[in-house]
């Protein structure tokens, strides 16, 4: 990965001072929406997840190396969940990218064996997409985040 373009920070409050791709090379790349705070509060819980802090990158879908990087993810399927990039460039989505981050992050191990019983991938993409889909009360609930959305960036979320 090279530096053509130059990053566009995230306009999360919460997601500020994460490891960048291009400062940080071989590491997993996770690509969040660095416009929620709701996003950036969890890349920023990841990061703290990431003990050592040398496993994982961040990149903010809306930053445009993510276009060049990875032409194949649309801004649609950014949107709609997380993805995990590791250093194989394996994309690993959603529930499949907490999944791989259970057997990546050692703090997580305790859930690995819960998130890999056989025949529970479609129970787990169910409850993560219903998780996605209403992050913001999540995110007020569980992390106390009442400024989730603090800005017209979450907009889109709520048009449909």
């Amino acid at each position: 990965m090279s530096t053509h373009t130059a990053p566009q920070p995230p306009t999360s409050t919460h997601a500020a001072d994460l490891p960048d791709p291009d400062v940080n090379p071989g590491r997993d790349v996770v690509i969040f929406d660095g416009q929620c705070n709701a996003c950036g509060l969890a890349a920023k819980r990841l990061h703290q997840l990431d003990r050592f802090g040398d496993r994982l990158s961040f990149i903010s879908l809306h930053d445009p190396r993510v276009l060049q990087w990875y032409p194949n993810l649309t801004h649609d399927d950014l949107m709609a969940q997380m993805y995990v990039v590791d250093t194989d460039g394996r994309q690993h989505g959603g529930a499949d990218a907490l999944r791989y981050l259970s057997r990546r992050l050692p703090i997580l191990w305790a859930f690995a064996p819960l998130l890999h019983i056989p025949g529970t991938a479609g129970l787990s993409h169910w409850l993560y997409g219903i998780v996605a889909r209403n992050r913001y009360w999540v995110s007020r609930r569980f992390f106390g985040t009442k400024d989730v959305c603090d800005s017209d960036a979450c907009s889109i979320h709520f048009r449909k």
